[in-house]
């Protein structure tokens, strides 16, 4: 069966518990959230704007391109520009401190995007779908609901940062021990809603896993090269390009994952590129971080004999 007349079957009790849970991820994010935040992006609006706009224009622009010169199915292909579209994920602030990166930059851009992607998410996802004839075709056949899905971002971010970063700035001993266990839940339990949902739709799937697999590999590589590049282009240093290429790599596809579930009724390429982004950029980005780490330890280890020697 093509990819694009693949559905994915999901009970609506499902879409409330995925829904649940990725409030649950946000609010991880807002706890995390301090006024100092703000301050950080008044103090350094170049990397901030930088980051923002890497995400949201050059990201998607690269993302059509890709598309439509791998020529994927239309599923594929718009789920790619609403992972693409999607904000980062609180994973990001991890990786970006695994990586030695700049975290209170990192922790910034994180809330800043969130909150704008209330507003911005589903007209960028609506402009740059419309931009290929295929991915055209298919928003059409399902007459996107852009202001349902205003709300349900709105629901699950906007509630989420309304309610926890007054609780983190009022509260903010019991919200820093709390913070990580609402983290970790959150992640478990979206890591096993997709797989338990890629388990019991994995019969229609099971021939077009292999084109996901490499797709997702190419668009999450790309994705991370486009943010740390774009940070290189503007001067920003080391630290900064390292969280910025986090910010950019690493996208909250579950969010996506729940939107393809309930305004593109479960389309089977739109829902796989989603979930599989939400296993793979957290791979990916750990080993990059890794790498990084590797990379630092070796470069002090070379300058000791050079500094004992001054």
């Amino acid at each position: 069966m093509p990819i694009d007349d693949v559905v994915l079957n999901f009970s609506p009790g499902s879409l409330v518990i995925l829904n649940l849970v990725l409030a649950v991820i946000i609010l991880g994010i807002a706890l995390e959230v301090r006024p100092s935040d703000f301050r950080t992006v008044l103090r350094s609006p170049k990397a901030v704007v930088l980051g923002i706009a890497a995400q949201y224009l050059l990201l998607p622009a690269v993302t059509v391109g890709i598309a439509l010169a791998l020529k994927v199915p239309a599923s594929i292909a718009l789920g790619m520009i609403l992972v693409a579209c999607c904000p980062p994920g609180g994973i990001s602030n991890v990786l970006t401190h695994r990586a030695h990166g700049d975290v209170a930059l990192s922790a910034s851009m994180t809330a800043v995007s969130n909150l704008v992607a209330i507003i911005v998410m589903p007209l960028n996802v609506a402009f740059w779908a419309a931009l290929s004839p295929s991915t055209a075709s298919l928003m059409r056949d399902f007459s996107l609901d852009r202001g349902g899905m205003l709300i349900q971002v709105l629901l699950i971010i906007g509630v989420p940062f309304a309610v926890g970063m007054p609780l983190a700035r009022r509260f903010p001993g019991i919200t820093d021990r709390l913070r990580p266990w609402v983290q970790r839940i959150g992640l478990i339990a979206l890591l096993a809603f997709i797989l338990a949902g890629t388990a019991s739709n994995l019969e229609p799937l099971r021939e077009h896993l292999g084109t996901i697999f490499l797709v997702v590999l190419l668009h999450d590589a790309v994705a991370l090269a486009v943010g740390y590049w774009s940070a290189a282009a503007v001067g920003l240093d080391e630290a900064s390009r390292r969280a910025v290429t986090f910010e950019v790599g690493a996208r909250n596809t579950g969010l996506g994952l729940g939107l393809t579930l309930t305004f593109f009724s479960g389309l089977g390429g739109m829902a796989m590129v989603a979930a599989w982004w939400g296993i793979w950029d957290i791979l990916a980005g750990l080993l990059l971080a890794a790498w990084w780490r590797r990379r630092d330890a070796r470069r002090a280890f070379a300058a000791e004999p050079r500094e004992a020697a001054q």
